[in-house]
C-alpha cells in the first residue's frame, strides 16, 4: 500500500519544510520536494501541517476492571481523533499491574482493541521487587511508582523498598510524587472544618505545594544516590522545576519531567465554574506555577508534554469533595489546546512538536518513532491551523461523554491521523479496523 502526501508543511527536528512524503506500507519510504511515483492514494495537504504523532506517556485507559469509565478501544479511538498515534498506559487498572501475567494480559488485551500504538507500565509495590526485576525493557517502556497514593491506591512507601528498586532496575522508573503525610494532615484540617462537603477550591491547599515539592526532591535525591533512570510526572509547582537541569540534551539525562495539559491550562481560579470536572492529582494550582511551568517547558527543565488521561464517569464527578475521584479526559484535546497556545504566541509549532513526539521517543528509547524521517513508522498527523470548531458532546469521544474542556472554542484541526502508515481518521471518520502495535523500546547496555 502506498500513500502519496503532496505539499504538506513538515514540522520536524526543529524545522518546517514544504515538502511531498511517501508512505509505503507501515513506514515513511520517501521524503522530497517533489514526488511523483504512483500511489494507492494522494492526499493534497496544502496549507496544512504535518507533525509526527502525538506520543502520549501517561493515560490511564481502564481497561481491565475499570472499564465503566473507559476501555483500550473508546480512548484509543479518542486518541487517534485528536492525532495521539502512540500511549504509554498505567498499571493501577483493577487488578493492577503488578506481576508479569497481569501485564500481558493488559498486552494482549491492546492488541485486539487498540487504535493506536501501546505500551503498558510495570506497576510496583512494597512487595513485587521479584516480579519488577522479570520486566523486558525491551518491550515494556518502564516501572511505575505511586509515591502518593492516587486511583487506585498503590502507594509505595517503604523507604527500604524503594532504595531496592531504585537500586536493582535499569529500566527507567516514572514516579508520581505526593507526600502522603502532608495530604493526610492537610485533608483532616479541612474535614474538622468541613466535613466532607469541603469545597473544591482548597484541593490545591490539601494536596499543596508542599506535598509536591517534598516527595520529588526526595525521588531526585534517592535517583542521584543509586543512579536510577527517573522520570517525574505532571509537575504542577513552579518550586519542583527548579530540582531539574537543562544543561545537557535530553538523551543525556538521567533525570527528567514531564507537564501535563491541564496544569499548563488551569489555576486554581477555575474551581469556580469547573469545580469537581478540574479535580486532578497532583492539583491544578496557582497562576505563579503555571506561569513556572510553562517557563521550565520553554527552557527545557520540563521535557515532555502529556495528558494524564484519566476518565471517570460523569456521575462521580459529581459527588462530594471527599468521594469525587480525581482525574479528567483529555487524551482527545491536547493537540489542538497545544495548538490554541501556539495560535496565543506562547509556544512555537516546533517547540509543540519536540515536547509531545520527539522528547517522548527520545525518553523513552521509543524505536522508530516520534519524528519523520525515512525509515520510521508512519505515524504523522495532518493539521490545519484555520479551522474553527467548538468542543461538544456531539463531537467528544470518551466513553465517559464529557471533557473538562467542553464548550471552548479552538482555532485548529486534527484532520487526518496515519498509525503504521493507515490513514485512521479522516475529517471526522474513523476506520474502525485497528492498526495499533505494541512500542518497542532500544535497550542500551
Amino acid at each position: 500500500m502506498k500513500i502519496l502526501i503532496k505539499n504538506a508543511q513538515i514540522v520536524n527536528e526543529g524545522k518546517i519544510i514544504q515538502s511531498d512524503i511517501l508512505i509505503e506500507n507501515d513506514l515513511i519510504s520517501k521524503i522530497k520536494p517533489n514526488i511523483s511515483e504512483e500511489a494507492d492514494q494522494i492526499i493534497d495537504a496544502s496549507g496544512k501541517y504535518l507533525l509526527p504523532g502525538i506520543i502520549d506517556d501517561q493515560v490511564h485507559f481502564r481497561e481491565p476492571g475499570l472499564t465503566h469509565k473507559g476501555d483500550i478501544e473508546s480512548e484509543s479511538r479518542s486518541a487517534i481523533a485528536g492525532g495521539t498515534t502512540s500511549f504509554i498506559e498505567q498499571p493501577n487498572t483493577v487488578p493492577n499491574a503488578v506481576t508479569q501475567e497481569l501485564l500481558a494480559d493488559k498486552y494482549q488485551i491492546a492488541s485486539q482493541k487498540s487504535f493506536a500504538n501501546y505500551g503498558f507500565m510495570m506497576g510496583g509495590t512494597n512487595d513485587n521487587l521479584e516480579e519488577i526485576l522479570k520486566t523486558n525493557p525491551r518491550n515494556v517502556p518502564g516501572i511505575k511508582l505511586f509515591l502518593g497514593s492516587s486511583t487506585g491506591n498503590m502507594l509505595v512507601d517503604n523507604p527500604e523498598t524503594l532504595e531496592n528498586i531504585f537500586s536493582n532496575t535499569k529500566m527507567l522508573i516514572a514516579v508520581h510524587c505526593e507526600d502522603e503525610a502532608t495530604i493526610r494532615a492537610n485533608t483532616q484540617k479541612y474535614l474538622d472544618e468541613y466535613g466532607e462537603d469541603i469545597p473544591v477550591k482548597f484541593h490545591h491547599l490539601i494536596r499543596s505545594e508542599e506535598a509536591c515539592y517534598k516527595s520529588s526532591s526526595k525521588a531526585i535525591e534517592l535517583a542521584k544516590k543509586t543512579g536510577a533512570r527517573l522520570h517525574v510526572f505532571h509537575l504542577s509547582t513552579a518550586i519542583e522545576t527548579e530540582l531539574f537541569r537543562n544543561d545537557i540534551p535530553l538523551k543525556d539525562k538521567k533525570i527528567t519531567a514531564e507537564v501535563c495539559v491541564h496544569h499548563l491550562t488551569f489555576t486554581n481560579e477555575d474551581y469556580e465554574t469547573k469545580g469537581g470536572l478540574i479535580k486532578w492529582n497532583p492539583a491544578v494550582k496557582t497562576q505563579k506555577d503555571k506561569d513556572g511551568l510553562w517557563e521550565a517547558l520553554l527552557d527545557d527543565r520540563i521535557d515532555v508534554i502529556a495528558t494524564d488521561h484519566a476518565p471517570h464517569t460523569w456521575e462521580e464527578k459529581q459527588n462530594v469533595y471527599t468521594k469525587c475521584p480525581s482525574g479528567a479526559p483529555l487524551v482527545q484535546h491536547s493537540l489542538v489546546v497545544m495548538l490554541e497556545n501556539y495560535k496565543n504566541g506562547k509556544i512555537s509549532l516546533e517547540r509543540i512538536v519536540e515536547k509531545m513526539a520527539h522528547n517522548p521517543a527520545i525518553l523513552f528509547r521509543i524505536e522508530k518513532r516520534g519524528f519523520i524521517k525515512e525509515g520510521y513508522k508512519a505515524d504523522l498527523v495532518l493539521v490545519d491551523l484555520n479551522e474553527n470548531w467548538t468542543v461538544e458532546k456531539e463531537n467528544i469521544l470518551y466513553k465517559c461523554g464529557w471533557s473538562p474542556l467542553e464548550g471552548t472554542e479552538f482555532h485548529s484541526k486534527v484532520t487526518h491521523t496515519f498509525v503504521n502508515g493507515n490513514l485512521v481518521y479522516e475529517n471526522g471518520k474513523i476506520n474502525e479496523q485497528k492498526f495499533g502495535e505494541r512500542l518497542l523500546f532500544e535497550v542500551q547496555e
